[in-house]
């Protein structure tokens, strides 16, 4: 459950440095910290579900957001369709989401070695099969429990987009 409801989306988007001196606080306070990651691209509602519910699974959220340059590599040269700040900000403008951290790289690994979140959530198109072996190895060497939410159906930033591409008769 979120405590942070008044703050404004810009204290809530920080560097690593910062989420790390936060995160050894929530460990001294013996609070939960479940973390997740994704390009953010354009948040829609199965997003917003997704994140709440991630949110119900520990005491604070933090959302590592893919920066632009990993966004394209993982999603090619036309996206992000939003910059990272704007993505971060809009995440972080949530009340589910307790802070944000932007990174650069394609996988989270390094982020989650360091962070050592106790629960890590992917989407339901993952499985622990799927998840990329080096952020499973690094999930497995922190102690973090892997959980796993569904999908909203029919919400997707792909469907989002390739609807906004219709042109109308």
């Amino acid at each position: 459950m979120t405590q942070n409801l008044h703050r404004s989306p810009s204290e809530k988007n920080v560097s690593l440095d910062t989420a790390l001196l936060w995160r050894e606080k929530l460990r001294k306070n013996n609070k939960k910290l479940v973390v997740t990651n994704g390009c953010f691209d354009i948040l829609h509602r199965g997003h917003v579900e997704y994140l709440c519910k991630a949110a119900e699974l520990a005491d604070f959220l933090l959302v590592l957001v893919n920066a632009d340059s990993s966004v394209r590599r993982l999603k090619g040269p036309s996206r992000p369709l939003n910059s990272e700040e704007d993505r971060a900000f809009v995440l972080a403008a949530l009340e589910s989401v307790d802070m944000t951290v932007i990174f650069n790289d394609e996988r989270c690994t390094k982020m989650i070695k360091a962070l050592c979140p106790d629960v890590y959530v992917k989407g339901g198109d993952y499985t622990i099969d799927t998840i990329n072996i080096e952020e499973k190895e690094a999930l497995f060497a922190v102690n973090a429990q892997i959980k796993f939410i569904s999908f909203v159906p029919g919400f997707s930033t792909t469907g989002t987009i390739n609807k906004m591409n219709i042109k109308e008769s």
